[in-house]
């Protein structure tokens, strides 16, 4: 290589920002029956405390997180599976504990039919959280997709798909966006069109309580591979299941994450008492292209009222001081992720800093100000908000 090439390549680097951004992905965010009942106050109002301040500093130390919103947002009548419907307070903790985005095409989604559909909506416009995978109308949707984000420099494209909504259908001209391969293919390419540098694909597919994702799984993943997605990210089978980061012969990298099974939830049985958390570090190579520099995960557990504790609350699998009714229970848990992700996961491995030692980064909250505020946004808040009325009316 002349050193003409190696100074153009150096520059062309430069131009193109040589910085990393790093994205963090968790699982379904459930609430069932008694975490509502756990959360109610006498005076009707929902107390979330401490939910998830073990494992915020992990959240927000990201430049941008991700969760499965797995319950319509309501306005009455909470309820529990099987028919879902959380109070407004549980999203605002999601987005007080740090995720930037709520994820809403799942098969929950139409729990509340078309209402609860657009009521989640204006309510998570309302509170300034992006969301994508259900829409008002078509519209909406052509309006928010492609889905792009700048983080730290990087052009990062989001899509969201379900395989279904247990047989329930929109009656309305509301959109779910389910699983379709020409449709997704399309998606893909109006995002790359748009200037993405990297697409996320998050998939709620796969069958409940499998630890080894199901060949249907895998042959998508390798479908939306060869469309040019960078990262699969799964959710839906309520327990974890592997990972990959793989390599082309020409450094082109993929994730998938077949499934990071629960977020929170109050299910019982030992796998679906936790779930992972992917830590994606994005880079650049010689040349300037975006490309996934690595991939690790962290293993979080839910601690239920049942242990000993107060109110769910959900803490890191290893080091977190937990009720001695849920010792014995984190570590079967723990022990069973471990030796799943340690028999078939290739090139991520478990990421052992302790959660104390992350820290927001300076350029990650001034990214999040400027959005606050409407700046370098597509849709200003305001207009979030107005159109948020709209909708709910």
């Amino acid at each position: 290589m002349t050193l003409f090439s190696t100074l153009l390549i150096s520059v062309a680097s430069l131009l193109l920002g040589s910085g990393h951004a790093t994205l963090v992905f968790a699982g379904d965010a459930m609430q069932h029956q008694s975490q509502l009942d756990n959360a109610r106050r006498p005076d009707g109002s929902f107390d979330y405390s401490h939910y998830f301040s073990a494992i915020e500093p992990y959240i927000k130390s990201a430049d941008y997180a991700v969760v499965n919103l797995e319950t319509p947002i309501g306005q009455k009548g909470y309820s529990g599976y099987p028919m879902f419907c959380a109070p407004a307070a549980y999203a605002k903790v999601l987005g007080d504990a740090g995720f930037d985005m709520l994820l809403t095409a799942n098969n929950h989604t139409l729990d509340r039919r078309d209402r609860g559909l657009r009521h989640t909506y204006a309510i998570l416009d309302s509170l300034g959280v992006d969301h994508i995978g259900t829409y008002p109308s078509p519209a909406e949707r052509n309006a928010t997709l492609p889905f792009i984000r700048d983080i730290n420099g990087f052009k990062v494209a989001f899509l969201n798909y379900t395989y279904g909504t247990n047989g329930i259908r929109v009656q309305t001209n509301a959109v779910v966006d389910y699983i379709d391969t020409e449709k997704i293919r399309t998606d893909v390419r109006q995002a790359r069109e748009a200037g993405a540098e990297i697409v996320v694909a998050c998939m709620h597919w796969g069958e409940e309580y499998r630890l080894l994702p199901s060949n249907a799984q895998r042959r998508l993943a390798d479908r939306l591979e060869d469309m040019g997605v960078d990262l699969i990210i799964g959710s839906h089978p309520h327990v974890i299941q592997p990972m990959e980061l793989r390599s082309d012969s020409i450094e082109g990298r993929t994730f998938i994450c077949y499934s990071l099974g629960n977020f929170i939830s109050g299910m019982r049985t030992a796998d679906t008492r936790g779930g992972a958390l992917a830590r994606i570090v994005l880079g650049r190579d010689s040349l300037g292209n975006a490309r996934i520099d690595s991939a690790s995960y962290r293993l979080v557990f839910t601690v239920a009222p049942w242990m000993g504790a107060k109110n769910f609350r959900l803490v890191d699998a290893f080091t977190d001081t937990v009720p001695d009714g849920a010792r014995t229970h984190r570590r079967i848990f723990r022990d069973n992720a471990l030796r799943i992700f340690n028999a078939h996961n290739k090139n991520v491995g478990l990421d052992t800093l302790p959660v104390s030692a992350y820290r927001i980064p300076y350029k990650s909250v001034m990214q999040k100000i400027e959005i606050s505020q409407g700046i370098n946004h597509s849709i200003d808040r305001k207009t979030l908000s107005k159109r948020a009325l709209s909708i709910q009316k």
